[in-house]
């Protein structure tokens, strides 16, 4: 793991990207169909999912945000739910930390870029396994804290990254416990980037996948909810990209890849 420095956190007010937290903004962006480059990251980040998917299968995403894992998700009986009481949200004002759904209630569970913002990680992979049926899948694809990652951070100042959190401890909070758009992006690479740690404090699931992804496709994304600078690109230049990014992610992962993708299923 590549440390520029162990612990950088920024205010809200630092933010140099556009529309922080501006969920309805962001899902009218998207829906305005005004970018190409957006549309092809969302497609990358949730089209992948669907080979751990069954079609009649009962399925959940938490922290939805915008929503927009609808258009990609294959799969008659999938809901989203979030924190918040948009009217787009299937289920509103959920805690992922507790939630009120009974035990065993679904075969899978999307968690898309939500765990970074976990106050206590290792609560809500209890919280997911109770909420998962046996064999059920907790489907991952959050950040990565690469040498980019952690440049991109520096520069823009959106969130933050603390390499000393105990991502499994149920008393230091990883995050700001009270402001819920906190973020640290070294929570994943804490949790996923020593897998042998991972199985000894995370138990009851099994590893199922674990691949590295995104670069320049997410930085000339304009930004999914906090928007910034993007070349507008077609279809040809963005696979070009894509292939370039595959390369780079697979063989430089602590240098290039801003995301990771992870399966898990509950035993």
């Amino acid at each position: 793991m590549i440390k520029i420095k162990k612990k950088v956190k920024f205010e809200h007010k630092e933010n140099r990207l556009k529309n922080e937290g501006d969920v309805i903004n962001s899902r009218n962006f998207f829906y305005s169909n005004k970018s190409k480059n957006l549309t092809f990251l969302m497609e990358k980040r949730f089209n992948w999912m669907n080979k751990y998917i069954d079609t009649d299968s009962k399925g959940l995403e938490v922290g939805a945000g915008p929503g927009l894992s609808k258009e990609f998700i294959k799969c008659k009986n999938f809901k989203i739910s979030d924190y918040t009481q948009f009217d787009f949200l299937d289920f509103k004002n959920v805690d992922v930390l507790k939630t009120s759904f009974p035990d065993n209630t679904f075969d899978f569970i999307i968690s898309s870029n939500v765990i970074h913002h976990v106050p206590y990680p290792i609560v809500f992979f209890e919280e997911m396994k109770r909420i998962l049926k046996k064999n059920g899948k907790l489907i991952i694809q959050d950040v990565n804290c690469s040498l980019i990652h952690q440049i991109l951070t520096l520069i823009m100042k959106h969130e933050g990254f603390n390499f000393e959190s105990n991502v499994f401890s149920k008393k230091e909070c990883s995050t700001d416990e009270k402001d819920l758009w906190s973020g640290n992006i070294a929570i994943p690479n804490l949790l996923f980037d020593d897998l042998n740690k991972f199985k000894q404090n995370v138990t009851g699931f099994k590893l199922a996948y674990h691949n590295y992804s995104e670069f320049l496709c997410f930085v000339n994304s304009g930004g999914v909810i906090a928007k910034t600078f993007y070349i507008p690109l077609n279809r040809l230049f963005l696979n070009m990209l894509d292939l370039v990014d595959k390369f780079l992610t697979k063989i430089f992962p602590s240098i290039f890849a801003l995301q990771r993708q992870v399966v898990l299923i509950k035993d």
